[in-house]
């Protein structure tokens, strides 16, 4: 719930709306779907999973947690997979109460972002709390150029339980680094416009206004259901009721296995994510509702193709602007 209300607030619009990925894509009128595999990276069943998706099943890109231990497994698949439409999932939190991880940055330089224990905070209210902008910045920044040397050709950055995107300074420095590593970021107008702002949602609007990045057009809802085929079938719902725009559905996959139970006890959920994302009848759906399945490539390339690309490409040295 934090995840979709820190992407709302970071959405939230002024007077002048920021130019919807929809408005660059063909047909200007057209339905677009990611299906984005979140916590790649995390363990050997949610890449396994996530990669079976991406070949077999609907999943059209995944994002890399670059502090967890799987990550190597990501970098190898990567190397024989080389269309594989991969971002980094900017990791600023460990949630999970026994399998734990830290930083990549230098743990001097990040101090704010540990717990008592070393590692990343648990929740997303402690990193608020404890850490600052600068640091935010070292920790993101090391991890997307972590991805870069290990040769991942990263298509854009998102957020893990949307902590970046809690507070203004947070959301300034992903802005910030989408422009300097010259890719999209995860950004969608689902802020209600119905109520005036608060000065943190203020801020936040500010930050993303002054972006130059595009937007989708929003988020498809959370899935509730924990079993399987009730959790398809409201996916299926809402693919039925998919309007016009540029929509991203975002997944976590296992393959409800001893592992992913050990780590989580969402594998049962994120074994339904798989089941329905590499299963007929939802590819059946996808294509009798005429919905175009993208990826963030594709939104690359468009926003390439605009005037609204950010201004410095990435070096072939893999390193972004600033340092």
């Amino acid at each position: 719930m934090l995840e979709l209300l820190a992407l709302a607030v970071a959405a939230a619009l002024a007077a002048v709306e920021p130019t919807p990925y929809s408005q660059l894509l063909e047909p200007p009128a057209g339905r677009f779907l990611i299906v984005h595999a979140d916590d790649m990276g995390m363990c050997h069943s949610e890449n396994q999973a996530s990669f079976q998706a991406m070949e077999k099943g609907l999943v059209t890109c995944g994002s890399v947690m670059m502090p967890c231990p799987w990550v190597m497994e990501v970098v190898e698949y990567a190397k024989t997979h080389p269309k594989a439409d991969l971002g980094v999932h900017l990791t600023l939190n460990c949630e999970w109460r026994t399998y734990k991880w830290g930083p990549v940055a230098p743990r001097e330089k990040v101090k704010g972002l540990l717990d008592p224990q070393g590692y990343l905070w648990s929740s997303a209210e402690d990193t608020l709390k404890h850490a600052t902008a600068e640091e935010v910045e070292t920790e993101c920044r090391a991890q997307i150029q972590r991805a870069l040397d290990l040769g991942l050709k990263i298509t854009h950055i998102d957020t893990h339980m949307g902590t970046i995107v809690a507070r203004p300074d947070f959301a300034r420095v992903y802005l910030k680094l989408a422009h300097e590593f010259h890719v999209p970021a995860l950004v969608a107008d689902i802020f209600p416009k119905d109520r005036a702002l608060t000065a943190e949602e203020s801020g936040l609007r500010d930050a993303l206004l002054g972006s130059g990045l595009p937007l989708l057009d929003g988020l498809t809802p959370s899935v509730r259901e924990k079993e399987p085929e009730p959790r398809r079938e409201t996916y299926g719902r809402m693919l039925s009721n998919l309007k016009p725009g540029v929509w991203q559905t975002i997944i976590h996959l296992g393959m409800g296995d001893d592992e992913m139970r050990a780590i989580t006890g969402s594998a049962g959920e994120r074994h339904g994510d798989y089941l329905a994302f590499t299963h007929e009848e939802t590819r059946k759906l996808i294509q009798s509702k005429g919905i175009k399945l993208i990826g963030y490539r594709d939104l690359k390339a468009a926003m390439d193709r605009s005037a609204l690309t950010p201004p410095a490409p990435l070096p072939e040295t893999g390193r972004g602007g600033a340092q």
